[in-house]
């Protein structure tokens, strides 16, 4: 079998009973080829063992070969887990971006931290945004061929001089030619734009909402979000917080364009994240005005939707016969931006539950400096230091999104077991909908 690069990837785990036990197949062994491809990664792993016949090759861990050939059910799973689920290593930015969070974090934090990735492979596994800079034509083939969907793209600019001054990458203009090529083959995409003050607002904006929106209707969405400032910028682009005046500005501009397309295409398609209308003081826009909540990672609508789950919620509880509510003390801390939304949700619970005493707090973050106001980028230093001397009551509720992924550890490296016992109550996490958010309280 004449290979053009070896690529091996070891067997981590076997399901009992799967194709790959029954053929012996065991943990450490390396699949080296499947019907004569070398596999790249995890979607020509996918890709080539889909059909009802397949020939495989093992390398053992003695160092012997078998080449297996397997008659199966057409997209039958094998049963092998990898050692790296993408099968591949991840691919690192290239870019210098002037509104890169990763540059304004200090020193000292732990290394996975400061990975700054750009793999379209991540786009469609875990939702990362791309900036398609990192891709050459055969990764777009790939894509194209593999129908991998949907694709976050950064696109910051339509204007290609500007977006390689932002990205800091002399290509970074021409990578908009791939998005059109995505788009032309049908790829679903989603776009995101960082917003930063005096570079792409403005007319700029306008230019690239009226680009992009040429996109239609394989760019499902587009989310505007303000650029994220920690006090750590020294020596990087000079860069301004937005007022409560740009804020205004922005969602009017983004608000005629929903109007406008909506008209047009049935979509909004153009979306502010909550932190302009917060900024702004405006209301949050209602849930139809989301199109189906494409862009909450993007903090776009995730407090609508927060809210409405648990008006559903507390309504469902109000009609509910037999329910005992408990009395109860206990305090929830969260981020600056979503506290007031927070603090209304527990006044209604309390109106409605007199026996309820909830203490909201707003953590400011004092690690990377106080316009950081997500509770996603809170640590444990900065709640144990706002919270020592508070009244928490029973227990202390925080979000999910405090918490490194899959772990009970903060940004920080401070873990949850070191935050109670410093300040010496019970902590529950609690998940991100409405739901959640209402049953930590009452049960």
């Amino acid at each position: 079998m004449k290979m053009k690069k070896e690529h091996l990837h070891i067997v981590e785990q076997v399901a009992p009973g799967s194709i790959a036990q029954e053929l012996e197949i065991e943990p450490g062994d390396a699949v080296a080829a499947i019907n004569g491809n070398a596999i790249e990664d995890i979607f020509d792993y996918q890709y080539y063992t889909q059909d009802e016949y397949i020939e495989v090759l093992i390398r053992k861990t003695s160092g012997e070969e078998w080449l297996l050939e397997i008659d199966k059910e057409y997209d039958e799973d094998l049963g092998i887990t990898f050692a790296n689920g993408l099968m591949d290593e991840y691919r690192s930015c290239r870019n210098k971006c002037i509104f890169c969070f990763i540059d304004q974090m200090p020193e000292g934090m732990r290394d996975t931290l400061y990975f700054k990735d750009d793999d379209s492979r991540l786009s469609f596994l875990q939702g990362n945004y791309v900036t398609l800079t990192n891709m050459s034509d055969e990764d777009i083939d790939r894509i194209i061929r593999y129908n991998l969907s949907p694709i976050n793209v950064s696109f910051q600019t339509t204007n290609p001089e500007l977006r390689c001054k932002m990205l800091n990458n002399r290509f970074a203009g021409q990578a908009l030619e791939k998005a059109w090529r995505l788009a032309r083959a049908g790829i679903t995409m989603n776009g995101q734009i960082v917003l930063c003050k005096g570079v792409n607002d403005g007319e700029e904006l306008e230019r690239s909402i009226r680009d992009l929106s040429e996109f239609l209707p394989n760019l499902e969405s587009v989310s505007v979000v303000p650029v994220g400032l920690s006090k750590y910028r020294e020596g990087l682009f000079p860069l301004e917080p937005f007022t409560k005046e740009d804020a205004g500005q922005v969602l009017s501009m983004v608000h005629r364009w929903q109007d406008k397309l909506f008209r047009e295409q049935g979509v909004h398609f153009i979306h502010a994240s909550d932190e302009w209308y917060i900024l702004a003081e405006e209301n949050l826009p209602e849930e139809g005005r989301y199109d189906g909540y494409l862009q909450l990672e993007n903090g776009v609508g995730m407090l609508r939707l927060l809210l409405d789950e648990f008006q559903e919620a507390l309504d469902t509880l109000k009609r509910t016969k037999g329910v005992e509510i408990p009395a109860r003390e206990l305090s929830i801390a969260t981020g600056k931006l979503a506290y007031s939304f927070i603090s209304d949700m527990a006044g209604q619970l309390m109106a409605q539950y007199p026996q309820l005493a909830i203490h909201v707090y707003p953590i400011q973050n004092d690690f990377f400096g106080e316009l950081i106001t997500v509770s996603g980028l809170l640590t444990g230093q900065d709640l144990l230091a706002q919270l020592k001397t508070r009244q928490l009551g029973e227990k202390l509720l925080l979000p999910q999104n405090m918490f490194k992924s899959g772990e009970k550890i903060f940004l920080d490296d401070m873990t949850l077991d070191a935050l109670e016992k410093a300040l010496q109550v019970p902590i529950d996490i609690v998940k991100s909908s409405g739901q959640d958010f209402l049953d930590a309280i009452v049960f």
